[in-house]
């Protein structure tokens, strides 16, 4: 089934429920779906056919989730990219996407046009959301029956958060985005109605599947352009949402507000994180104070979806838990070369690279023009993550970093999580994020860049606090740089290469001792 039929037969099950909010403004499923039969006229006859990719560079608001389910509608690939970025990021997806026309607003305008300009887009193909540009869209003659589509269509095209380099097309289809959704919902353990927080970024897999989830099961879409911890319980609270599917950046930032306790966010009853991993510390507070009836790990990936999931984290912190519905995960060598195949399975408890098989029903078929990606990502009918980890006594998974990110100092091989995990249990620190940096004796040491949430931090305060907790004494950091802000993509996810390469701004009135 093609998602376009899907969100139809959704409508006509219950019509009058909420759909979507978006500020003071809210539509039912039947008020929506007219507004999004117009908006999917308005693309056909603004020229774009099936198949066009749609560069959409706008926050999460409604007409952006509107855009989403018109392009499949009128068969166009939504292609969604960071209304943050700059115009020659822009201009590289815009080209490299083909893309047939591009969507901005007010707060992405000056990039997106000079990125389109950059890029060769003409400027009849722009379309101004915030100018006239949706509402000609929205005045168009409706798509009465979209007709159904080809489930193996691509209907999506994510771009990666480019952490290591430029940002590679992720080409979803029908079928795996479905499939993808309906795994996600039982695995969070989502009902029907239940409304959700729609502060995850429209561009990145999980903001699509809070979407798509929501939708599905007729539940209130609750847009939130950008996320504000006040803002976001304050929403809790007056909309009465029961699911939160959130980086844990986002989680720390909730559950440390000083006026938390202001808010009734007992609706919160369905926990869900992925994107990169949380720490002891912070998994236990989210359950004392949101006291969750589920409280799931998801580990996925734009590419594959979903790896492995764990619904006990309370009880195992950190665990990523067994691999999801329909799919497989072995531990392999890990290899920076790439040549450790789907067979070079390490031991029980030994650290080595993530892997699942490519015939999964919720994976990709390839990188979108980059053969280059695929040759090192894709071997032998199997998808290597880049992420490290292994399998305890009970035979669940913990992720450990990420390949490039593995710190050798002195030939030990010493993971950032183990390290950030043990620094964030500190109540002088607010975020900790480690980071190998060359060293002419040990090849590379560890390095803490820490956000404090104390003046009381410092360099010995927080080895004393390592000695004590039982890391071992050759993983400790060797300096600490105390910072403004840990750098992060829009999506939460800590980016690493920015510290590595000096770009941070540190804090007057604490000691470094890099």
């Amino acid at each position: 089934m093609d998602l376009a039929t899907l969100f139809a037969r959704t409508v006509a099950r219950d019509p009058h429920a909420i759909a979507i909010v978006d500020g003071d403004a809210r539509a039912s499923y039947a008020e929506w779906y007219a507004e999004i039969a117009s908006v999917a006229g308005g693309l056909r006859a603004f020229g774009l056919a099936p198949g066009d990719h749609l560069v959409v560079v706008l926050s999460n608001r409604r007409e952006m989730a509107t855009l989403y389910w018109a392009c499949h509608m009128a068969g166009v690939v939504f292609t969604p990219f960071n209304w943050r970025a700059t115009a020659a990021d822009i201009a590289y997806v815009l080209d490299d996407a083909e893309a047939r026309a591009v969507v901005f607003e007010d707060r992405s305008a000056e990039t997106s046009r000079a990125g389109a300009e950059a890029a060769g887009v003409p400027a009849d193909r722009l379309i101004d959301i915030d100018g006239t540009g949706y509402a000609e869209l929205a005045a168009a003659a409706p798509i009465e029956t979209p007709g159904p589509r080809d489930p193996e269509e691509i209907c999506l095209m994510l771009y990666t958060s480019g952490t290591t380099g430029r940002p590679k097309g992720v080409p979803r289809s029908h079928n795996a985005e479905r499939m993808g959704t309906t795994h996600c919902a039982l695995q969070l353990g989502y009902d029907y109605g239940d409304a959700t927080l729609g502060v995850m970024p429209l561009f990145h897999t999980m903001g699509v599947r809070s979407l798509i989830m929501c939708t599905a099961l007729n539940g209130k879409f609750v847009c939130m352009p950008t996320f504000d911890a006040e803002d976001a319980l304050r929403l809790v609270q007056d909309e009465a949402i029961e699911a939160l599917f959130l980086v844990p950046t986002m989680f720390h930032d909730m559950v440390g507000h000083p006026r938390f306790a202001d808010y009734d966010v007992s609706s919160a009853r369905k926990l869900g994180y992925a994107g990169m991993s949380m720490t002891t510390a912070l998994t236990r507070k989210c359950a004392e104070l949101f006291k969750p009836l589920d409280f799931v790990n998801f580990y996925g990936s734009s590419e594959i979806f979903t790896f492995a999931i764990c619904d006990h984290i309370i009880d195992k912190p950190g665990c990523a838990g067994r691999a999801g519905l329909g799919q497989e995960i072995r531990i392999v060598r890990a290899d920076a070369e790439a040549t450790a195949g789907p067979n070079d399975m390490v031991a029980p408890g030994e650290n080595g690279e993530i892997i699942a098989p490519m015939a999964g029903m919720e994976a990709f078929k390839g990188y979108w023009k980059r053969p280059d990606a695929d040759a090192k990502a894709i071997r032998d009918g199997w998808y290597f993550t880049g992420d490290l980890g292994h399998f305890d006594e009970d035979g669940e998974l913990y992720i450990v970093g990420r390949v490039d990110d593995m710190v050798i100092s002195g030939g030990e091989n010493i993971h950032p999580e183990e390290v950030e995990d043990v620094l964030d249990a500190s109540p002088l620190v607010g975020h900790a994020a480690v980071v190998g940096l060359p060293d002419d004796r040990m090849g590379q040491k560890v390095v803490a860049f820490i956000e404090p949430a104390s003046e009381e931090a410092s360099a010995e305060a927080l080895d004393a606090h390592c000695l004590s907790s039982g890391l071992a004494r050759f993983k400790r950091p060797r300096a600490y740089v105390f910072v403004e802000r840990v750098p992060q993509s829009a999506s939460g996810k800590l980016l690493r290469r920015f510290l590595r390469d000096g770009e941070y701004t540190t804090l007057p009135g604490f000691k470094n001792t890099l």
